[in-house]
């Protein structure tokens, strides 16, 4: 069965009042944007060079694991263009009148962005085609014989698409997007800023080295060390003094099931199911899905990723494999 995590990357597991409070906590500008380092510079030149010319951005696909700060960055360049931005996701776009609604009621040099752009439906997708393009909606009036076509004229805009799985979108789709970039895993360091950073934002007292515990197990991960933050303020609160320091870190922690590397239970259910069932593989994703209780697309989203990215599994063409850090980790004896 399904655990709930507090690795989780997903913001749907967040309550409304957690939700309002990131919004404070994201930066607004790419001076208080910490990390993503390459990719800050590549957008900085291309929109001081749009502005220069006063002309619109190409549209940017953004992609990597979840909780990386995708919404966020596309709330920066909005911000550093001077535009108005529009959030929306991909199943929230049902029909291609929701589309069209979206489309028409925007304003010349705002940005539209799509989270989750891979779960658009197809016929919404192509509609979007002539819209990134040429600016024109293609509307069908009518059916049968009688239908006519009407094509609109749209304001210029930007649209900037976010996506955990680049390999789902249709080709071309993916062809009309100026610039593509991928956001990659932070450093400790960086995770451990962004949480001292949050830290100030909630009037929060941290100690450097709680704030660099707390960045270990964040799984080198904003939306989680933002969480894992305020898990830990709440042990403060009511076993200790409101401090955060190491020690009583460590404590939360603790209780919380998270381990020096990020792991929760789930991850450990997880490789102790490959050692455990399949003497640590490889063993085939569908199998895992199975003997986890999992969806398979959960897997491959929330769990591989970091897992691979510290190198406790690895993927070979026969399925998964438990690397021999992963057993040292848990603890286990290597046949």
């Amino acid at each position: 069965m399904a655990i709930e995590r507090i690795v989780s990357t997903s913001a749907v597991d967040e309550t409304e009042v957690e939700q309002e409070l990131d919004q404070t906590l994201r930066p607004k500008d790419f001076a208080n944007y910490i990390g993503q380092k390459r990719l800050k510079q590549n957008l900085k030149l291309a929109i001081d060079a749009a502005k220069k010319r006063d002309e619109q951005l190409d549209h940017i696909l953004l992609y990597g694991p979840p909780g990386l700060g995708k919404t966020t960055m596309a709330s920066v360049i909005a911000n550093e263009m001077g535009s108005q931005i529009r959030i929306t996701s991909g199943p929230a776009i049902e029909r291609a009148g929701d589309l069209a609604s979206l489309l028409t009621n925007l304003q010349e040099g705002d940005i539209l962005f799509i989270d989750e752009v891979h779960r658009l439906h197809r016929t919404v997708e192509e509609i979007l085609y002539s819209a990134m393009e040429d600016f024109k909606l293609d509307i069908m009036l009518g059916k049968g014989p009688s239908a006519k076509s009407l094509r609109l004229d749209l304001p210029k805009f930007t649209l900037i698409g976010a996506t955990t799985r680049t390999g789902s979108l249709a080709a071309p789709l993916r062809d009309r997007f100026g610039m593509i970039h991928r956001l990659e895993f932070y450093s400790t360091d960086e995770v451990s800023h962004i949480i001292q950073r949050a830290a100030e934002i909630l009037h929060i007292s941290i100690t450097p080295e709680a704030a660099e515990q707390l960045a270990l197990r964040s799984r080198l991960t904003p939306r989680i060390a933002n969480r894992l933050l305020k898990r830990v303020r709440d042990y403060a609160d009511i076993n200790g003094d409101g401090i955060i320091d190491a020690a009583l870190s460590h404590s939360a922690l603790e209780l919380l099931e998270v381990d020096e590397l990020g792991l929760d239970p789930g991850d450990r259910m997880l490789l102790l199911a490959i050692i455990d069932n399949y003497s640590g593989g490889p063993v085939g994703i569908e199998t895992l899905a199975a003997l986890t209780a999992e969806e398979r697309s959960t897997i491959e989203d929330f769990y591989e990723p970091y897992l691979m990215q510290i190198g406790l599994i690895e993927r070979t063409p026969r399925g998964r494999k438990v690397t021999p850090k992963a057993y040292r980790h848990l603890g286990k004896k290597q046949n």
